[in-house]
């Protein structure tokens, strides 16, 4: 049977998830800089599968606006170019042949406020996704209290750290957030 521990290192483990994941989908979002993290989730359809961008080509920052695309194969420009289309970056490649190039262009002042409105949704999800595990574990936790294999006071001992660890992901998440704000609104 799993300890109180055990529940609190699962706990731990899952918001550290929900940062991570966090962190991930807001390096997707556009901002008026290049990074490699926009072409990250693109999937290429190459050869009949579903290939990750970063797996056929190397993506690379060529200067503070364009990101270049040179897939190790040449057969696969017209591939990566369609998948980039595809892809909600709202972008249109430029190819030359051998390398893809994405030219990002200037955030208009309505385009950064809704992308900083889908920003906050996507950080409060994250701390949604950390409540939910604090409250599982509580669950857990007082059920074994309940159950009498923990005492009150150790009960209550662990429903503390466990808050303790929630507060410490909620925090992390809500510095992440305002530091993609930041860099959103930055013109």
């Amino acid at each position: 049977m799993a300890t109180p521990d055990d529940h609190l290192k699962d706990a731990e483990h899952r918001m550290a998830g929900a940062l991570e994941a966090l962190k991930r989908e807001l390096g997707a979002i556009r901002t008026g800089r290049a990074s490699t993290e926009l072409v990250e989730h693109i999937v290429v359809e190459y050869y009949g599968t579903d290939t990750p961008l970063n797996q056929i080509a190397s993506v690379t920052v060529a200067e503070a606006r364009v990101l270049a695309i040179q897939p190790w194969d040449k057969g696969a420009v017209a591939a990566v170019e369609k998948a980039i289309l595809k892809s909600d970056l709202g972008i249109t490649p430029s190819n030359d042949g051998s390398i893809i190039r994405l030219n990002l262009p200037l955030l208009t002042e309505d385009r950064r406020k809704e992308l900083v409105r889908g920003m906050r949704k996507r950080v409060e999800e994250a701390r949604v996704a950390v409540r939910n595990v604090r409250r599982d574990v509580q669950d857990k936790i007082r059920a074994q209290e309940k159950s009498k294999e923990i005492s009150q006071d150790d009960s209550h001992i662990f429903l503390d750290q466990l808050q303790k660890s929630t507060d410490g992901s909620v925090a992390l998440i809500d510095k992440t957030g305002d530091a993609k704000e930041a860099e959103l609104l930055e013109v």
